[in-house]
């Protein structure tokens, strides 16, 4: 008890004591009495006594409200006895010593760092100086400069700059002066200003003289030598100095000593400041120039190889290759020209537009040279990237801050009598269902026409019917039950000109659902299976087409590769084999394309030839049908005239029985494959740099030999232009640009064959264009083996290992880039282990959906649904620019009766407008679209209720044109149909055009849809969200007061990206966001909401990853997730 009184007791007299000497100081400065520098001194003695002693004393004397820094500085300003001086610099120093830089802020803000450039100003006039003056003056500078954003224009103005330069030459061997000058000077530095007037007075020359070969002796003289040097070489002028003394090489030869010598890597620092010179001096062009004509390249390389297998020297290896990918020379895709490879004459050619513009480029503008003198240096030296997003990083300046621009404004923008040409898409505000065999059968009062086309109320959002309120809903059935078991399902399309399959019957139905033999056959050698099975020739039609039977046989073959496939039969509807598909092959295309009944010859046949296997594929889809989708590969009108359909596209494909967990990368995954492209330059005997595919040359034919890869994308949404082969088994790819561009590079689906199993190919897509992607995150490109689907296993599924996307060393002219500033490209690259031999596999960038696709779904569901209980309705919106017809759909209840008031509620029932697959990279968004339609098309209570309260208005690919010629984000115009909202043209944009035409319609008839909303995918976030627009929360995030706007907003915008929140697992709600920016005004989201007064208009954006959070956190969403009713 005893000793807690007295420490307590020794505690208070401590602090009164410095108290009480801080209030001598303070009287000493006031008095000014001749004589007092003694007492000033004793003071500061004492004081600085119990700064050394007492950590209690230095809190105190830094605390929020104490006076004691003002008083000390107050001291130091006005005493001119050095001793006093020197005590307070020291007092000052251990002040700032420790309590991280909060103290040296603290004596920033008083007024410090003015006080003491003063001081140096005034002692640098001492002949000679005070030694110890001027090593505690630059040790207190060189701790609180950092801390001062604008000490270097203070030291430039108070003419302090080059007294601690003349410091150090004057003194270069007085080690123990010059070691806190090299610390004020490095402070300097950092500003350029500085940096360059130090520069012309030999500051650069003069590191050189301090730094050298490996010593143990000054080491720490050493690291803040090369650290101010480091800091002055940023600044070009020194950088431009440092080359033409040459200094590169100086550089080089002085790390590689370290290197040798810092066996036991004690001095890391020191080597890592070497490194951070070169890449200082790299920034310019001659710097590179320097470095590789030096040979840096290798020495880099050789010295970072050697480094790998200890941990703690990444550093070295990272900023090693940073230099390295940097120093890289710039070269140009290996291209006749980076436009596309195909060409679409536009009907009209805006002189302001992209098409335009890049028609009238000069001939040599693909050329790439080295013009980056910019120091555009914005890699990071770590191993772990940081996962963000610029949607989520908001700059103010493209934030909305007009309020007249943010209110939304009702603008028909056309006349209405022109907007009466959409009444025909709307024929449900006027049907009278009169002659419908309807399910109720109640008495129906007689009612005119005129007056059930009268003007009809909207109800509100709010009157929806659930099928617990409404038990006939759930009553209504066909007169034969099950309506996947009537005829109604069995008959096609009629515009099709199709027979009905024999084969299937009312009884056989139910069981296609479960199990289908889907298997096509041909007879081909299991090495041919590479342009046998893997595609459909659709040349020389006939059309008197012939389908058969879905089931099939096929031999059994112990071999891993594909077994021969018995087949006798010629396919009518298809060209001989010889030239178009088995490439060299006399046999003929067989039951694999054209479906149909075997005949009792063919089982014989089939039977005779060995062991029959009867190969049972559960259901792929239940709207996907083999036949169809040829019929409707026919129509599809693409560019390239694509005559193969790709084996999955026709086949079809279920989900993998099996979660697929997002993949956690490997470290130092990066580093070492940008060190395998660094090799390329460093061993150039070492490539083989062979041309395997080549859309640009008609003559470039597949590779005979059997160890090279083959490939092909020559089928709708395919999209490689050209494949180089490095080395044995690794490949460069290159996308093709979108049609009338010559960028937007990312999406792709490929096909490969002629592979081994056991060797790893490594794959590199070479020309992607954006800063950063999911594959750094965990995300996988999908592989489907045909092979495994012949095997009952035709999934796409998530391959690859060593995964990850960089800035690699080609490049593109700024001119040619649109005056983007990111001119480089990015490489995709994975490693694939193939199971299979002579496989044919095929590679896309997410779940590829096609145009044909859409077709033959949206006939389907029209072919399998109840007229009696839904109503479903395809037109043709429009025509797009390459011929093909953009679909609109219809989705409703039907009423239940021709009842006065039933047709009334029919009619009455507010819009939802969905759109989806305006960007056609974003396939995602079409496998949403399609478990929407699926959804609302069901018998599950919940969608009958949706149908029987909303009307459901759907255009599923608004850009059909992009999606069949693989196309990433623009239409046949070469521009992005997501920006064109505000005012699109009619011949250019079409289906954007008559999209808000009809909206347009909406809003004149007085029936606005209560949502809008467009499917979307994202490249760079996980999860499931939304973006909505809202008035007040983008002016959240400016400086604008939203008070004083006197805004009144209402909040139900966010209501139903609520909802999914709380029923979509992968729905992330702290994604959405609600902001308004101006790059985004043409979007249709902003447009839908500005100019027809939608205010729950959205864009859904969907992953093309996986999930981070809620019930699918860590892992990839594979389409029976990414279609499921939630969503």
């Amino acid at each position: 008890m005893n000793k807690v009184k007295t420490s307590t007791e020794k505690s208070v007299s401590t602090s009164s004591r410095t108290m009480s000497l801080l209030s001598q100081l303070e009287k000493i400065n006031l008095d000014s009495v001749l004589g007092e520098a003694d007492n000033a001194r004793y003071v500061t003695a004492k004081i600085l006594h119990l700064v050394q002693s007492q950590e209690k004393t230095k809190k105190e004397m830094t605390s929020k409200g104490s006076s004691a820094i003002e008083v000390i500085l107050s001291t130091l300003e006005n005493t001119r006895d050095p001793q006093t001086i020197l005590n307070i610099l020291s007092i000052l120093i251990e002040l700032v010593s420790v309590g991280g830089g909060r103290r040296a802020s603290v004596l920033v803000t008083k007024g410090g760092t003015q006080i003491l450039l003063q001081l140096l100003l005034n002692a640098s006039k001492e002949s000679p100086p005070n030694e110890e003056l001027m090593v505690l003056l630059h040790t207190l500078l060189a701790k609180i400069g950092p801390k001062d954003k604008k000490i270097g224009m203070k030291a430039r103005i108070n003419g302090a700059l080059n007294i601690s330069l003349n410091l150090v030459k004057q003194n270069l061997q007085n080690h123990r002066l010059i070691l806190p000058c090299l610390q004020v000077l490095r402070v300097y530095s950092t500003n350029s200003v500085n940096a360059v007037s130090l520069g012309k007075n030999g500051v650069v020359e003069l590191m050189f003289k301090i730094i050298g070969p490996f010593s143990k002796k000054n080491t720490s003289l050493m690291k803040v030598a090369l650290d101010t040097l480091a800091a002055l070489l940023k600044s070009k002028t020194n950088a431009r100095r440092a080359v033409d003394r040459g200094y590169v090489h100086m550089l080089l030869t002085i790390y590689v000593d370290w290197h040798r010598h810092d066996s036991r890597h004690r001095y890391m620092l020191i080597r890592k400041g070497v490194l951070q010179c070169i890449k200082s001096v790299t920034n310019i062009k001659l710097g590179r120039k320097a470095f590789i004509d030096a040979n840096g390249m290798k020495i880099l390389y050789n010295t970072s190889q050697e480094c790998l297998a200890v941990r703690t020297l990444d550093p070295l290896v990272n900023t090693s290759s940073l230099i390295m990918r940097k120093c890289f020379p710039k070269n140009r895709l290996p291209l006749p020209t980076i436009k596309s490879a195909f060409h679409f004459q536009l009907p009209v050619i805006p002189a302001s537009g992209p098409v335009a513009q890049m028609y009238n480029l000069p001939p040599d503008v693909d050329d790439v040279v080295d013009e980056s003198d910019d120091n555009d240096d914005a890699e990071t030296e770590s191993e772990i990237e940081t996962e963000d997003d610029k949607d989520q990083n908001f700059k103010n300046d493209d934030i909305e801050t007009d309020i007249n621009k943010l209110k939304p404004r009702q603008e028909l923008g056309r006349p209405l009598e022109e907007l009466k040409m959409y009444e025909q898409f709307f024929p449900e505000l006027t049907e009278n269902f009169q002659e419908c065999d309807l399910v109720s059968k109640e008495p129906k009062p007689f009612v005119s026409n005129a007056n059930l086309g009268g003007p009809i109320v909207v109800p509100t959002a709010g009157e929806e019917f659930s099928a617990e309120t409404n038990p006939s809903v759930i009553g209504i059935s066909l007169k034969e039950g099950n309506p996947l078991l009537t005829e109604e399902y069995n008959r096609r399309p009629a515009f099709l000109g199709l027979p009905k399959k024999d084969s299937i019957k009312a009884s056989s139905l139910l069981q296609q659902n479960v199990q289908r033999n889907l298997l096509p056959s041909c007879q081909c050698l299991s090495q041919e299976i590479v342009t046998g099975l893997d595609r459909i020739s659709l040349q020389n039609t006939s059309e008197n087409d012939q389908y058969y039977a879905t089931g099939c046989v096929i031999k059994k073959d112990n071999k891993t590769s594909l077994t021969p496939l018995a087949c006798s039969k010629t396919c009518e509807h298809v060209s001989p084999c010889g030239s178009s598909l088995f490439e060299g092959s006399s046999v003929h295309l067989g039951k694999f394309c054209c479906t149909g009944v075997e005949s009792e010859e063919e089982d014989s046949k089939s039977s005779s030839s060995g062991e029959q296997v009867v190969l049972e594929v559960s259901d792929v889809s239940p709207v996907h049908d083999c036949d169809l989708y040829i019929e409707m590969v026919k129509t599809t009108k693409s560019i390239p005239e694509y005559s193969e359909v790709a084996y999955p596209d026709y086949f079809g494909h279920i989900p993998p029985p099996f979660k697929e967990p997002i993949l956690e990368r490997p470290y130092g995954v990066q580093r070492t494959k940008i060190s395998q492209d660094i090799e390329r330059l460093i061993h150039q005997n070492d490539i083989i740099d062979r041309v395997v595919y080549d859309l640009d040359n008609s003559i470039c034919s597949a590779p005979e030999e059997v160890d090279v890869l083959k490939f092909n994308s020559k089928f709708e949404s395919g999209n490689l232009r050209k494949v180089i082969q490095i080395r044995k088994n690794e490949y460069d790819l290159i996308l093709n640009s979108d049609i009338n561009s010559n960028h937007y590079h990312q999406w792709f689906y490929f096909e490969v064959s002629g592979m081994k199993t056991g060797i790893g190919y490594r794959f590199n897509i070479i020309n992607c264009e954006k800063s950063n992607s999911q594959f750094n995150y965990g995300m996988q490109p999908l592989m489907y083996s045909v092979q495994e689907a012949l095997n009952s296993r035709p999934s796409w599924t998530r391959v690859g290992t060593d995964i990850c996307y960089y800035k690699n060393h080609f490049s593109r002219s700024s001119i040619a880039a649109g005056g983007q500033k990111g001119k480089s490209y990015y490489t995709i690259t994975f490693t694939v282990t193939f199971q299979h031999k002579d496989d044919v596999c095929y590679f896309a960038y997410h779940y590829p959906y096609t145009y044909s696709t859409l077709k033959m779904h949206l006939q389907k569901l029209e072919s399998m649904h109840n007229p009696q209980q839904i109503y479903f309705r395809q037109d043709a919106l429009c025509e797009t620019l390459g011929g093909n017809i953009c679909p609109i759909v219809t989705i409703t209840a039907m009423p239940e009766s021709n009842y006065y008031e039933h047709i009334c509620q029919f009619r009455n029932r507010p819009y939802i407008f969905l759109s989806a697959r305006v960007h056609p990279g974003e396939t995602n968004a079409s496998w949403v679209m399609k478990g929407t339609l699926e959804y609302l098309m069901s018998s599950n209570p919940s969608a009958q209720s949706l149908r029987e309260s909303y009307i459901f208005k759907i255009i599923p690919m608004l850009n059909p044109d992009g999606v069949i010629n693989g196309n990433h984000r623009c239409s046949l115009s070469g521009e992005d149909l997501n920006r064109q909202w505000q005012n699109p043209n009619p011949d250019l944009h079409p289906t954007i055009y008559h999209a808000k035409g009809l909206l347009q319609y909406l809003a004149a008839i007085k029936r606005l849809p209560l949502v809008y909303c467009d499917y979307h995918g994202h490249s760079r976030k996980k999860n499931v969200f939304m973006y909505g627009c809202s008035i007040k929360e983008t002016m959240w995030h400016t400086n604008v007061n939203t008070a004083s706007c006197d805004l009144m907003e209402d909040p139900g915008y966010r209501v139903l990206p609520k909802i999914l929140s709380q029923t979509a697992p992968a729905f992330c709600m702290g994604s959405c966001s609600f902001v308004v920016e101006k790059s985004k005004e043409s979007t249709a989201r902003v447009v839908v909401w500005r100019e027809i007064g939608v205010q729950r208009s959205y864009t859904m954006e969907s992953t093309l990853c996986g999930c981070d959070q809620g019930k699918y956190k860590g892992l990839c969403l594979p389409v029976i997730s990414v279609v499921e009713p939630q969503l």
